[in-house]
């Protein structure tokens, strides 16, 4: 019976790719996030401010 291992995913990634790669993350959810809190349309922010509330998270 022969198993065999393969490396995927963030197991082959280097230290550094993984700083760039959680730091672009990061800055794509801020993005989002900040977006659409003070998106000047009331329906985005309002839908954004709805689906907070409804997944628990206190946003005033």
């Amino acid at each position: 019976m022969n198993t065999t291992t393969t490396s995927t995913g963030l197991q082959s990634l280097s230290i550094s790719q993984r700083i760039i790669a959680s730091s672009l993350a990061l800055l794509l959810g801020l993005t989002l996030l900040v977006g659409t809190g003070f998106a000047g349309d009331f329906r985005l922010h309002n839908g954004a401010h709805d689906t907070r509330h409804a997944m628990g998270f206190p946003c005033h």
